[in-house]
């Protein structure tokens, strides 16, 4: 293996926990990557991380400055907002697909899922996250389109970030029950072949979520921190 290859091969490595971290939150938003650290932990010289670092910032997973410092990409209600509007984008059209396309082993694999589904509640935090994700990856991986199922994982490890906030929220801001009663009969009508039925059903269901929840939380504290001018805080 040539020093090229064997510098891309750490690279990719040293991006996969970085992400990792990212999302899973360990690293924090606003953070400072501790880069000569995180290299010797990770059993690495400088320049692969380095390499992983530009690919993340490439993703806007990180931010740099122009001192070198790098840190975790800060979290908004603008971002937040435009990932919502994507999952609205895409997610009905490959739940849509998925009614079409669905084989024998995909309807199993989402009861499954279905299965270990919970309450993305401050009660179940971060089981309910992983099997609220994977519940709905069975869905969209059922469209067996795989440029749709990659765009959609990207969104989901980015949106995944706000719904930790939603674990948060007051107990009266949490999903309701409704939330959790949709996934099965989402599930129900991607099984019986009913497309239309059930990506109307998605977008019902993105428009009551977490997500949703977070985002308007979220824009409701930057209005909060910045009133309309010649307004009186």
């Amino acid at each position: 293996m040539t020093g090229a290859n064997v510098f891309s091969s750490k690279g990719g490595l040293a991006y996969t926990e970085l992400r990792r971290r990212i999302t899973s939150g360990e690293l924090a938003p606003g953070s400072r990557l501790p880069q000569y650290e995180l290299a010797e932990e990770m059993g690495m010289s400088i320049t692969p991380l380095r390499e992983a670092i530009r690919r993340l910032a490439s993703e806007d997973w990180v931010v740099m400055d122009t001192h070198r410092d790098v840190r975790v990409a800060p979290m908004s209600a603008t971002e937040a907002r435009e990932l919502l509007e994507a999952r609205f984008s895409l997610e009905p059209s490959a739940t849509e697909l998925a009614a079409l396309r669905r084989t024998e082993r995909d309807i199993a694999a989402m009861r499954a899922a279905a299965d270990e589904l919970l309450p993305v509640t401050r009660t179940w935090g971060e089981e309910a996250i992983a099997a609220h994700r994977a519940f709905h990856r069975a869905i969209y991986a059922a469209s067996h389109n795989s440029v749709m199922t990659r765009l959609l994982d990207d969104l989901w490890d980015k949106a995944d970030r706000y719904r930790r906030i939603g674990l948060e929220l007051p107990a009266g801001a949490e999903p309701r029950t409704l939330d959790l009663n949709q996934h099965h009969e989402i599930l129900e009508l991607v099984a019986v072949g009913d497309g239309a039925a059930a990506a109307g059903l998605v977008r019902s269901h993105i428009r009551n979520s977490l997500g949703a929840v977070v985002t308007d939380t979220l824009e409701g504290r930057e209005r909060a921190y910045h009133p309309i001018a010649g307004r009186s805080a």
